[in-house]
């Protein structure tokens, strides 16, 4: 039987018992593939290997364990084939020790945090930017939509390149440009040279929202990954959420250039520290290994077990790029969950505008002040991430009772049932307690719910994405990361006048009812999604 994943997270390794895989080995290949370690074209070869080597006698805990650090057992078929030297090669980034996995993970999370800041750290000076260049604030509300349309268009290419190149070439390359255009921001003599400076730093800032996690996957076994994961998961919501807060009071205070030079200062603090984590991509490792050895030995024919696939970086990219748009209008599951979330996630950025309505304009609260609300958003958040091991718990449960303990997806979803119900209360709530005359405590609170709602969605459906897809499950993460953006990017544009023209009240409660709408999804794909997947070529039918 085989061992579940300890943590719900979005990479973790997982896979089907093998104690028939020379008889089923084409049900069982692409099981077997860990996230980054092993690239899908190698499955077929290394299996094989696996199986002529007799691998298939070992606890597949040991099985996976060997897969994933790289000790491919394909040595004993080519002797060509470089691999790592034993169990524990210090090269190996599964061998580096516990502090150093911590620092690059401590790192990784607060270059994602420093981009999802500067992504709302902008909203508290709309106003001003509209008065300075005498635009109107939907013009100036721009700069937010084309910095989050980068983060959908960026992560189509930097996610690729990272596995075709490895992750720390891409991390930097593209931080350059991203801390440069903070510069271009801050001084910014007129509205369009704000607004392509916000689009290029927003492309170049995507890099570790797409490539961070795959960082994570590259050094924690995932017996190890779940804290590490549960921190990491904060970043990219917490940033949004310190942003307004933050930038309000440079706004008010300072000037809402200001807000640039914070960013500027931030990004280039981090890329000092970027410049000292190692390359932790086990295949670009490899490569260079394998180069290196062809120079001391002269032996022409070492490789690393990856480079004889046959397929080309040009094709290898090119398929990255595809199969995610293809899965998003092709896949039943992976339409509907990058549905779901990209609603969830446009309220989240519509709420960078409906505050400043409720709080500034209704209440005549000062920019600094006025941001403060966001920090019930937040708390909520940081409790949906202290459910993670309860969840861990009821996930192995769930897929002991139903899933004989193999994987069951399904067994992912129970929280996001609980999420779902948060969003629209939440919406409600703060609509309605909105009104002038109600102490404003009411409708702050009404942030706490949305904050754990959200969060707790977000890791049930990541987690229940890869769980289903497995070697496809980077393709089908980025599908919805590019519908989750553009949905960001855009709903804020209308969102001003909608508060404004229907009220904080009415607003609110027709976003609550979408949420509502959306609601059944988690209870859809628990009652129907073995079924569904059954009918997927890309899931298998798990």
């Amino acid at each position: 039987m085989s061992s579940l994943p300890t943590e719900p997270v979005a990479n973790s390794l997982t896979s089907t018992s093998s104690d028939s895989a020379i008889e089923k080995k084409n049900e069982d290949i692409e099981l077997l593939a860990s996230d980054g370690q092993v690239l899908e074209e190698d499955v077929d070869r290394l299996e094989l290997s696996r199986i002529k080597s007799g691998a298939v006698d070992m606890d597949l805990d040991e099985q996976l364990e060997e897969l994933q650090r790289g000790m491919s057992r394909i040595d004993s078929v080519s002797p060509n084939v470089v691999g790592w030297d034993g169990s524990d090669d210090p090269e190996n980034p599964f061998n580096f020790t516990k502090k150093k996995k911590w620092y690059i993970t401590m790192v990784t999370a607060l270059a994602t945090f420093c981009v999802a800041f500067a992504s709302s750290v902008f909203t508290a000076g709309i106003r001003d930017i509209a008065a300075e260049f005498q635009v109107k604030t939907l013009v100036a509300t721009l700069g937010l939509t084309l910095y989050v349309v980068g983060f959908a268009l960026g992560p189509l290419v930097f996610a690729p390149l990272s596995e075709v190149y490895g992750r720390n070439i891409v991390y930097i390359t593209t931080w350059i440009p991203f801390m440069l255009f903070q510069i271009g921001a801050a001084l910014a003599p007129n509205i369009a040279t704000l607004l392509v400076s916000r689009l290029i730093s927003g492309i170049a800032g995507s890099s570790p929202v797409s490539n961070a996690a795959g960082t994570l996957g590259d050094i924690w076994v995932p017996a190890e990954r779940g804290n590490a994961m549960s921190f990491f998961t904060l970043a990219p919501f917490m940033g949004p959420i310190l942003g307004p807060i933050i930038g309000g009071f440079l706004s008010q205070y300072v000037s809402w250039r200001w807000t640039f030079w914070l960013c500027l200062i931030f990004s280039g603090t981090m890329f000092c520290f970027m410049l000292t984590i190692p390359e932790t991509f086990g295949p670009t490792l490899l490569e260079r290994k394998a180069a290196k050895l062809r120079k001391e030995t002269g032996n022409q024919d070492l490789h690393a077990a990856h480079e004889r696939s046959g397929m080309s970086h040009v094709a290898r990219f090119r398929n990255s790029i595809i199969r995610p748009v293809h899965m998003l209008f092709t896949e039943s599951i992976v339409f509907l969950i990058s549905l779901y979330c990209a609603l969830v996630y446009a309220i989240l950025y519509m709420n960078f505008i409906a505050y400043p309505v409720v709080y500034q304009r209704e209440r005549g609260w000062g920019t600094g002040i006025g941001g403060l609300p966001f920090l019930a958003i937040g708390i909520g958040m940081i409790a949906a991430v202290m459910t993670s091991p309860a969840q861990t718990r009821l996930y192995i449960r769930i897929s002991e009772e139903k899933g004989n303990g193999k994987i069951y997806p399904e067994a992912r979803l129970p929280y996001s049932m609980i999420g779902a119900f948060c969003l629209p209360i939440s919406l409600f709530w703060f609509g309605w307690a909105s009104l002038p005359h109600v102490h404003w405590i009411a409708s702050v609170l009404a942030g706490i719910p949305f904050g754990f709602g959200m969060v707790t969605l977000f890791l049930c459906m990541f987690s229940y994405l890869v769980d289903s897809y497995l070697m496809y499950a980077a393709s089908a993460l980025a599908a919805n990361t590019l519908l989750r953006s553009m949905f960001g990017a855009f709903f804020p544009l209308f969102a001003s006048t909608m508060y404004v023209r229907l009220t904080p009240r009415w607003a609110s409660t027709l976003v609550g009812f979408l949420a509502l709408i959306m609601a059944p999804i988690p209870f859809l794909f628990w009652k129907f999604g073995p079924a569904i997947r059954a009918r997927s070529k890309t899931s298998r039918g798990l």
